[in-house]
Protein backbone atom coordinates (compact mmCIF):
# COMPACT_ATOMS: atom_id res chain seq x y z
CA UNK A 1 0.00 0.00 0.00
CA UNK A 2 2.84 2.72 0.74
CA UNK A 3 4.92 1.57 -2.53
CA UNK A 4 1.24 2.47 -4.32
CA UNK A 5 0.90 5.75 -2.80
CA UNK A 6 4.63 6.69 -3.23
CA UNK A 7 4.43 5.51 -6.89
CA UNK A 8 1.34 7.92 -6.78
CA UNK A 9 3.20 10.67 -5.61
CA UNK A 10 5.96 10.61 -7.92
CA UNK A 11 3.52 10.38 -11.09
CA UNK A 12 1.69 13.40 -9.18
CA UNK A 13 5.34 15.21 -9.24
CA UNK A 14 6.25 13.93 -12.90
CA UNK A 15 2.80 15.42 -14.13
CA UNK A 16 3.07 18.46 -12.01
CA UNK A 17 6.96 18.77 -13.91
CA UNK A 18 6.05 18.50 -17.24
CA UNK A 19 3.50 20.98 -17.14
CA UNK A 20 5.56 23.53 -15.48
CA UNK A 21 8.60 22.92 -18.03
CA UNK A 22 5.63 23.15 -20.91
CA UNK A 23 4.07 26.20 -20.01
CA UNK A 24 7.84 28.16 -19.06
CA UNK A 25 7.71 31.15 -20.39
CA UNK A 26 9.84 34.15 -22.17
CA UNK A 27 11.49 36.29 -19.94
CA UNK A 28 9.62 39.86 -20.08
CA UNK A 29 12.47 42.02 -20.53
CA UNK A 30 13.67 39.87 -23.53
CA UNK A 31 11.03 40.94 -25.68
CA UNK A 32 13.96 44.09 -26.28
CA UNK A 33 16.47 42.17 -27.33
CA UNK A 34 16.76 40.31 -30.63
CA UNK A 35 19.91 38.93 -30.12
CA UNK A 36 18.98 37.51 -26.51
CA UNK A 37 15.72 35.83 -28.50
CA UNK A 38 18.16 34.26 -30.76
CA UNK A 39 20.34 32.11 -28.44
CA UNK A 40 16.74 31.62 -26.55
CA UNK A 41 15.62 29.80 -30.17
CA UNK A 42 18.96 28.10 -30.56
CA UNK A 43 18.15 26.36 -27.47
CA UNK A 44 14.83 25.44 -28.17
CA UNK A 45 15.82 24.28 -32.13
CA UNK A 46 18.60 22.04 -30.90
CA UNK A 47 16.01 19.79 -28.48
CA UNK A 48 14.21 18.75 -31.41
CA UNK A 49 17.43 17.52 -32.28
CA UNK A 50 17.20 14.00 -30.85
CA UNK A 51 19.46 11.66 -32.43
CA UNK A 52 18.79 13.71 -36.17
CA UNK A 53 19.74 12.22 -39.35
CA UNK A 54 21.90 14.14 -41.34
CA UNK A 55 20.16 16.65 -43.66
CA UNK A 56 16.54 16.57 -42.48
CA UNK A 57 15.04 19.65 -40.67
CA UNK A 58 12.91 19.03 -37.41
CA UNK A 59 10.83 21.62 -35.84
CA UNK A 60 10.97 23.38 -32.52
CA UNK A 61 8.77 24.61 -30.19
CA UNK A 62 9.32 27.81 -28.02
CA UNK A 63 6.89 29.04 -25.29
CA UNK A 64 3.41 29.87 -25.56
CA UNK A 65 3.55 33.30 -24.97
CA UNK A 66 5.77 33.36 -28.12
CA UNK A 67 3.07 31.50 -30.36
CA UNK A 68 3.52 32.56 -33.56
CA UNK A 69 7.10 31.97 -33.94
CA UNK A 70 8.46 28.99 -35.58
CA UNK A 71 11.79 27.27 -35.88
CA UNK A 72 13.22 24.35 -37.02
CA UNK A 73 16.74 23.02 -36.72
CA UNK A 74 18.99 20.71 -39.74
CA UNK A 75 22.23 19.60 -39.07
CA UNK A 76 24.58 18.62 -41.54
CA UNK A 77 27.92 17.73 -42.85
CA UNK A 78 30.14 20.92 -43.67
CA UNK A 79 31.67 19.06 -46.41
CA UNK A 80 28.20 17.94 -47.94
CA UNK A 81 27.02 22.39 -47.50
CA UNK A 82 29.70 22.85 -49.33
CA UNK A 83 29.66 20.86 -52.07
CA UNK A 84 25.90 20.01 -52.62
CA UNK A 85 23.99 22.69 -50.81
CA UNK A 86 20.39 22.65 -49.52
CA UNK A 87 18.20 22.57 -52.51
CA UNK A 88 15.33 23.14 -50.18
CA UNK A 89 15.38 24.38 -46.41
CA UNK A 90 11.63 26.12 -45.99
CA UNK A 91 11.97 29.81 -47.45
CA UNK A 92 15.90 29.49 -48.17
CA UNK A 93 17.59 27.52 -51.08
CA UNK A 94 21.44 27.06 -50.09
CA UNK A 95 23.67 26.89 -53.09
CA UNK A 96 26.87 24.95 -53.66
CA UNK A 97 29.76 26.55 -52.17
CA UNK A 98 28.72 27.73 -48.83
CA UNK A 99 31.02 27.84 -46.43
CA UNK A 100 31.35 28.54 -42.72
CA UNK A 101 34.34 30.05 -40.24
CA UNK A 102 35.60 29.07 -38.15
CA UNK A 103 35.80 25.68 -40.00
CA UNK A 104 33.84 22.60 -38.27
CA UNK A 105 32.89 19.08 -39.41
CA UNK A 106 29.06 19.62 -38.45
CA UNK A 107 26.76 22.34 -38.25
CA UNK A 108 23.57 23.16 -37.53
CA UNK A 109 21.23 25.28 -39.24
CA UNK A 110 18.83 27.29 -37.73
CA UNK A 111 15.43 28.96 -38.98
CA UNK A 112 13.61 31.28 -37.63
CA UNK A 113 9.94 32.56 -38.62
CA UNK A 114 8.82 35.77 -36.31
CA UNK A 115 5.83 35.89 -37.68
CA UNK A 116 3.67 38.56 -35.58
CA UNK A 117 6.58 39.09 -33.56
CA UNK A 118 8.67 40.56 -36.72
CA UNK A 119 8.06 44.27 -35.52
CA UNK A 120 8.25 43.38 -31.95
CA UNK A 121 11.64 42.40 -32.25
CA UNK A 122 12.92 44.18 -35.64
CA UNK A 123 10.68 47.91 -35.86
CA UNK A 124 12.24 49.27 -38.94
CA UNK A 125 10.38 53.07 -38.46
CA UNK A 126 9.22 54.56 -41.48
CA UNK A 127 8.98 50.90 -43.12
CA UNK A 128 5.70 48.32 -42.94
CA UNK A 129 6.33 44.47 -43.67
CA UNK A 130 4.76 42.93 -46.52
CA UNK A 131 6.21 39.41 -44.94
CA UNK A 132 7.13 37.99 -41.90
CA UNK A 133 11.22 38.38 -40.92
CA UNK A 134 12.85 34.85 -41.92
CA UNK A 135 16.23 34.31 -39.85
CA UNK A 136 18.71 31.97 -41.10
CA UNK A 137 21.99 30.79 -38.49
CA UNK A 138 24.74 28.70 -38.09
CA UNK A 139 25.97 26.90 -34.98
CA UNK A 140 28.38 24.12 -34.28
CA UNK A 141 26.82 20.65 -34.41
CA UNK A 142 29.19 19.22 -32.36
CA UNK A 143 27.72 19.08 -29.24
CA UNK A 144 23.85 19.31 -29.31
CA UNK A 145 23.33 19.75 -26.08
CA UNK A 146 24.87 22.90 -25.81
CA UNK A 147 23.36 26.38 -25.17
CA UNK A 148 24.13 29.61 -25.76
CA UNK A 149 26.65 28.94 -28.75
CA UNK A 150 28.19 31.80 -30.89
CA UNK A 151 26.94 31.78 -34.17
CA UNK A 152 29.46 30.37 -37.57
CA UNK A 153 30.37 33.09 -39.94
CA UNK A 154 28.65 31.41 -43.21
CA UNK A 155 29.14 32.77 -47.03
CA UNK A 156 27.77 31.94 -50.27
CA UNK A 157 31.01 32.28 -52.63
CA UNK A 158 29.74 31.32 -56.20
CA UNK A 159 25.94 31.89 -55.99
CA UNK A 160 23.61 34.05 -53.31
CA UNK A 161 21.64 32.12 -51.05
CA UNK A 162 17.55 32.84 -51.88
CA UNK A 163 15.03 33.05 -50.23
CA UNK A 164 11.27 32.48 -51.28
CA UNK A 165 8.97 33.86 -49.49
CA UNK A 166 5.38 32.82 -49.61
CA UNK A 167 3.48 34.78 -47.65
CA UNK A 168 3.76 38.15 -48.94
CA UNK A 169 1.43 41.13 -48.70
CA UNK A 170 0.42 42.97 -51.60
CA UNK A 171 2.11 46.42 -51.69
CA UNK A 172 0.18 49.26 -51.71
CA UNK A 173 -0.68 50.81 -55.47
CA UNK A 174 2.61 52.89 -56.77
CA UNK A 175 4.52 51.83 -53.74
CA UNK A 176 7.86 49.41 -54.42
CA UNK A 177 8.41 46.69 -52.29
CA UNK A 178 12.32 46.03 -51.75
CA UNK A 179 14.04 43.68 -49.72
CA UNK A 180 15.57 44.22 -46.34
CA UNK A 181 18.44 42.13 -44.48
CA UNK A 182 19.26 42.30 -40.84
CA UNK A 183 23.02 41.60 -40.02
CA UNK A 184 23.89 40.24 -36.37
CA UNK A 185 25.92 43.52 -35.72
CA UNK A 186 22.45 45.28 -36.01
CA UNK A 187 22.70 47.32 -39.35
CA UNK A 188 19.87 47.07 -41.59
CA UNK A 189 20.56 46.95 -45.48
CA UNK A 190 18.13 47.26 -48.86
CA UNK A 191 17.94 45.01 -51.70
CA UNK A 192 16.01 45.34 -54.61
CA UNK A 193 13.21 42.93 -54.84
CA UNK A 194 13.82 39.72 -57.37
CA UNK A 195 10.79 38.62 -58.99
CA UNK A 196 8.74 35.86 -57.51
CA UNK A 197 8.82 37.49 -54.11
CA UNK A 198 12.85 36.44 -54.37
CA UNK A 199 15.63 37.95 -52.14
CA UNK A 200 19.23 36.98 -52.04
CA UNK A 201 21.93 37.23 -49.44
CA UNK A 202 25.62 35.84 -49.61
CA UNK A 203 25.52 35.69 -45.56
CA UNK A 204 23.12 34.79 -42.70
CA UNK A 205 20.76 36.50 -40.71
CA UNK A 206 17.21 37.68 -40.97
CA UNK A 207 15.39 38.96 -43.86
CA UNK A 208 12.37 40.62 -44.87
CA UNK A 209 10.01 42.56 -47.32
CA UNK A 210 8.92 45.93 -46.81
CA UNK A 211 7.27 49.04 -47.91
CA UNK A 212 7.67 52.56 -47.24
CA UNK A 213 4.87 53.74 -44.95
CA UNK A 214 4.30 57.06 -46.45
CA UNK A 215 4.29 55.69 -49.88
CA UNK A 216 1.18 56.34 -51.96
CA UNK A 217 -1.83 53.96 -51.20
CA UNK A 218 -3.78 54.71 -54.43
CA UNK A 219 -3.13 55.23 -58.16
CA UNK A 220 -4.69 58.98 -59.56
CA UNK A 221 -7.69 58.50 -61.73
CA UNK A 222 -7.30 58.41 -65.77
CA UNK A 223 -8.93 62.27 -65.40
CA UNK A 224 -6.49 63.49 -62.83
CA UNK A 225 -3.66 62.17 -64.89
CA UNK A 226 -5.65 64.02 -68.02
CA UNK A 227 -5.70 67.38 -66.02
CA UNK A 228 -2.19 66.79 -64.82
CA UNK A 229 -0.66 66.36 -68.31
CA UNK A 230 -2.76 69.42 -69.84
CA UNK A 231 -1.55 71.17 -66.66
CA UNK A 232 2.23 70.37 -67.23
CA UNK A 233 1.53 70.97 -70.58
CA UNK A 234 0.18 74.65 -70.25
CA UNK A 235 3.19 75.85 -67.44
CA UNK A 236 5.91 74.03 -70.25
CA UNK A 237 4.37 76.46 -73.06
CA UNK A 238 4.93 79.42 -69.74
CA UNK A 239 8.00 78.49 -69.53
CA UNK A 240 8.83 78.66 -72.63
CA UNK A 241 7.18 81.57 -74.03
CA UNK A 242 7.68 84.08 -71.04
CA UNK A 243 11.43 83.80 -71.27
CA UNK A 244 11.24 84.52 -74.92
CA UNK A 245 9.35 87.61 -74.80
CA UNK A 246 10.82 89.26 -71.95
CA UNK A 247 14.47 88.01 -73.97
CA UNK A 248 13.07 89.36 -76.95
CA UNK A 249 11.78 92.87 -75.00
CA UNK A 250 15.50 93.06 -73.42
CA UNK A 251 17.12 92.54 -76.63
CA UNK A 252 15.06 95.47 -78.88
CA UNK A 253 15.80 98.01 -75.70
CA UNK A 254 19.73 96.68 -76.22
CA UNK A 255 19.59 97.51 -79.96
CA UNK A 256 17.54 101.33 -79.75
CA UNK A 257 20.20 101.89 -76.85
CA UNK A 258 22.74 100.73 -79.56
CA UNK A 259 21.65 102.63 -82.93
CA UNK A 260 20.85 105.78 -80.17
CA UNK A 261 24.58 105.39 -79.05
CA UNK A 262 26.22 104.92 -82.86
CA UNK A 263 23.55 108.61 -84.18
CA UNK A 264 24.72 110.35 -81.08
CA UNK A 265 28.71 109.73 -81.36
CA UNK A 266 28.40 110.43 -85.10
CA UNK A 267 26.83 113.99 -84.59
CA UNK A 268 29.58 114.91 -82.01
CA UNK A 269 32.12 114.05 -84.54
CA UNK A 270 30.55 115.41 -87.35
CA UNK A 271 30.61 118.98 -84.87
CA UNK A 272 34.17 118.36 -83.92
CA UNK A 273 35.12 118.06 -87.23
CA UNK A 274 33.05 121.35 -88.12
CA UNK A 275 34.69 123.27 -85.16
CA UNK A 276 38.78 122.07 -86.19
CA UNK A 277 37.21 123.40 -89.88
CA UNK A 278 36.32 126.80 -88.33
CA UNK A 279 39.23 127.33 -86.45
CA UNK A 280 41.64 126.70 -89.36
CA UNK A 281 39.57 128.94 -91.36
CA UNK A 282 40.46 133.01 -92.04
CA UNK A 283 38.56 135.40 -90.26
CA UNK A 284 36.47 137.28 -92.68
CA UNK A 285 34.72 140.71 -91.78
CA UNK A 286 30.88 141.27 -91.68
CA UNK A 287 28.70 143.88 -93.07
CA UNK A 288 25.04 145.15 -92.91
CA UNK A 289 23.08 144.82 -96.25
CA UNK A 290 20.02 145.68 -95.40
CA UNK A 291 18.74 143.39 -92.67
CA UNK A 292 21.36 141.04 -93.19
CA UNK A 293 25.23 140.29 -92.09
CA UNK A 294 27.42 139.23 -94.97
CA UNK A 295 31.07 138.27 -94.75
CA UNK A 296 32.83 141.25 -96.25
CA UNK A 297 36.61 140.59 -97.85
CA UNK A 298 38.65 143.75 -98.34
CA UNK A 299 41.42 143.72 -100.98
CA UNK A 300 44.24 141.34 -101.71
CA UNK A 301 46.72 141.51 -99.02
CA UNK A 302 49.54 141.50 -101.64
CA UNK A 303 49.11 143.42 -104.86
CA UNK A 304 50.51 142.48 -108.06
CA UNK A 305 53.97 143.45 -108.94
CA UNK A 306 55.10 143.91 -112.70
CA UNK A 307 58.08 142.33 -113.27
CA UNK A 308 59.09 144.86 -115.97
CA UNK A 309 58.33 148.41 -116.88
CA UNK A 310 58.11 147.71 -120.65
CA UNK A 311 54.77 149.25 -121.72
CA UNK A 312 53.71 148.67 -125.32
Amino acid sequence: MRVITSLSVLLSLSCLLCVLLSSAQFPPDAAVSARLLDAHLQDWAFEALYSPRTGVSYDGQVPTNLTGIKISAMRLRSGSLRTRGVHSYKEFEIPIGVVEKPYVERLVLVYHNLGNWSDTFYPLPGYSYLAPVLGLLAYSGANLSASELPELDIRASDKAILINFSDVKPAPSGALAKCVYFDLLGSVQFDILLPGNVCSTVQQGHFSIVVESNAPSTAPSAGEVQGGGKSNKNKSMLRIVVPSVVGGILLLIILGLLVDGVRRHKERTRIQELECVADSSETLDKTSIGDIKVPLAFGTRTRPIIENDYLP
